[in-house]
């Protein structure tokens, strides 16, 4: 399976796109097959989104390579899992042929949520990166020789929302700790995008060269949206315009703002379903 940061670096200028996907909340395999409509370079697969029980992560992946034939990552979240767990599954995930992961903290338990299912966050999504690093060295968590090295492509997030100077602190900690490339939730003026680039630079004295996937979000009128939408972008999507056609206008802004590499987010419906059909048209304007 090819690297995303292999397929990023021989590009050759061209976008390379990663396509956000829900596992199913089933275990039917054919339930993933709607995603073979995405000619993205690589179907992400979602951790638990809505902190439902769905498929797992590693399964679902593996599953949509083996069925569509796509290439594919998976994500990790550090709450639900400990050391050994989260280290016994990527040792299963190399097994099954996957070498793409996204190291994400998952999004925290409500009161009343806690009530009924605890997070155990073992490591901090830095402390997993590094331990990733560490397996791709043959090390396990416990600095114990594992019987053969993991050979991970190490994904992380960015928060463009958080406080610049923080998230840049952090962006620094987690290429130390081995992260090989990022992805950002969906955004919607690419001015933050440019005060993050501007402030990383400015802290750490040269510009930031890990490959970023920028996130794009296809809107739907009554779905569920991530990040702050515009006022007169909400008010277009109310009057009618298609969520597709707003993000093929934002994807324009992002190659002519000199963009390589998209995540793209499909409409989520209530409930969590996708339409892939609306992402895969945004798609074809490229």
């Amino acid at each position: 399976m090819a690297k995303v940061t292999d397929t990023y670096t021989t590009s050759q200028g061209k976008l390379v796109i990663l396509c956000d996907c829900t596992p199913p909340r089933s275990g039917d395999p054919a339930a993933l097959d709607r995603v073979g409509v995405i000619s993205a370079d690589y179907i992400c697969v979602a951790y638990n989104p809505g902190k439902l029980a769905r498929a797992d992560s590693v399964a679902a992946a593996f599953t949509i390579k083996e069925r569509t034939g796509k290439d594919v990552i998976f994500n990790m979240a550090t709450r639900d899992m400990n050391k050994i767990a989260m280290q016994s599954r990527l040792l299963g995930a190399q097994m099954m042929g996957l070498s793409n992961v996204v190291v994400l903290q998952g999004d925290g338990f409500t009161e009343t949520e806690a009530a009924q299912v605890k997070a155990v966050d073992d490591f901090t999504p830095t402390g997993l990166v590094t331990a990733i690093s560490s397996m791709n060295d043959g090390l396990d968590y416990r600095g114990t020789k594992l019987r053969g090295a993991t050979d991970f492509c190490i994904g992380a997030t960015l928060d463009l929302e958080r406080d610049l100077e923080r998230e840049v602190n952090l962006v620094q900690r987690k290429i130390a700790a081995g992260a090989h490339y990022f992805i950002v939730q969906p955004m919607y003026d690419l001015a933050l995008r440019q005060r993050f680039l501007d402030a990383y630079e400015k802290l750490v004295g040269e510009p930031l060269t890990t490959p970023v996937f920028w996130g794009l979000q296809v809107l739907d009128k009554d779905g569920i949206v991530l990040g702050s939408v515009p006022s007169q972008m909400r008010q277009e999507l109310d009057g009618g315009r298609s969520g597709s056609d707003i993000a093929s206008e934002l994807l324009q802004r992002y190659v002519s703002a000199g963009i390589r590499g998209i995540y793209l987010v499909p409409p989520i419906l209530r409930g969590g379903a996708r339409d892939y059909d609306a992402a895969q048209q945004v798609l074809e304007t490229i």
